[in-house]
């Protein structure tokens, strides 16, 4: 299955769908403007925000989240940070009036926008105010079931972060969107870990959803430093490719330090883009070029002794050479064994069919 996400299609046999992820990275709307802006000029696809509540979703301070955070990009040199996780959402909250603004300005620069929900009143907001053209849920919400069919029911395609939900979570989630008249699934494999540890990223689950569930589109959402992960992902069938991003690897909040700045971000859509031109058709098709080339390379017949006008054609007069521009071609060339030469020909002449009776 295709899917449309508003500017364009979705799946198997488009180019990868590339979405740029500033929820976790963002400190307020001129930021998150700053990292719409710098998504749009790398050519990425679309970006995507996180909209929720923190004192609604969070209901106490003692809550504490550890992530690795950069210290110095040139040395490497790192530091575990452990804080409230309710201080790490206050800094990214935005009130409706401010989502309002930056999807706005995200339809000026024709990015496609969408967000991650977790409460129905968010996905009306998304759904029925901003019109965006497609919802995502948490990984950390594969059970919550009444979210995921609500969310479904708006009719709009709908992403579903698996984390490290089990097989059957993921086909009971399905199930529930399926239950809401609504086909437009996109499956998204989410490595755990701020960064994702490489015994963690799996890469191979995404082969896995694409045999098991291979009639919706296949998402990998990178945490992992780079955009190595990427790469590999595209070529094992992902179509679309999620990377957060920042202004500075540096600061001092969760997810930054695995995020892609901006010259970054220009080289992992261009590796990208290449890819998808290398990854090609699944069937061998050659253009005119390529077949010209392969025709020097290849052998045809040629004369080794001279012939009369009327004479047999016969297996010793010729010999197989390059190029292979002529019409005795080693897999078919007894075809023609004892037609007659039309004229007389020289040795060496490559054998063109006009010269056969």
């Amino acid at each position: 299955m295709k899917i449309d996400m508003g500017n364009r299609l979705v799946g198997t046999g488009e180019s990868t769908y590339i979405v740029f992820e500033a929820g976790p990275t963002h400190n307020g709307l001129e930021s998150a403007k700053k990292l719409a802006f710098l998504a749009k000029e790398s050519g990425a696809d679309a970006i995507k925000f996180q909209i929720a509540d923190h004192n609604r979703l969070i209901t106490t301070k003692d809550l504490n989240f550890s992530y690795t955070r950069l210290i110095n990009k040139f040395t490497g040199k790192t530091e575990l940070v452990s804080e409230p996780l309710i201080d790490i959402w206050e800094r990214r909250y935005m009130g409706y009036e401010n989502w309002k603004e930056l999807k706005i300005y995200c339809d000026t620069l024709d990015l496609n926008f969408f967000a991650t929900t977790f409460f129905e009143e968010d996905v009306d907001f998304l759904a029925d105010e901003l019109k965006v053209h497609s919802l995502k849920i948490a990984s950390q919400d594969i059970e919550f079931k009444d979210l995921i069919k609500y969310t479904a029911a708006k009719g709009l395609p709908i992403q579903l972060d698996t984390g490290n939900a089990s097989i059957g979570k993921v086909e009971r989630a399905i199930e529930w969107v399926l239950e809401e008249n609504n086909n437009k699934i996109i499956i998204n494999h989410c490595p755990s870990g701020y960064p994702a540890r490489l015994d963690s990223i799996n890469l191979n689950m995404i082969k896995t959803l694409k045999m098991m569930f291979p009639e919706y589109p296949v998402a990998f959402s990178d945490h992992s430093p780079g955009w190595e992960m990427d790469i590999a992902a595209r070529s094992l069938g992902a179509d679309i490719i999620e990377k957060t991003i920042t202004q500075d690897r540096t600061t001092a909040s969760c997810e930054h330090m695995m995020s892609l700045e901006e010259e970054e971000m220009h080289k992992c859509v261009k590796a990208l883009r290449e890819l998808d031109i290398a990854l090609g058709k699944s069937r061998r098709v050659m253009n005119s070029n390529q077949k010209h080339i392969s025709r020097n390379v290849m052998r045809s017949g040629f004369l080794i002794k001279d012939v009369k006008k009327g004479e047999k054609l016969s297996i010793d007069q010729i010999d197989f050479r390059r190029p292979g521009h002529g019409v005795l071609r080693p897999d078919s060339y007894l075809h023609y064994i004892g037609r007659k030469f039309k004229s007389n020909f020289n040795i060496g002449r490559n054998i063109k069919i006009e010269d056969l009776e």
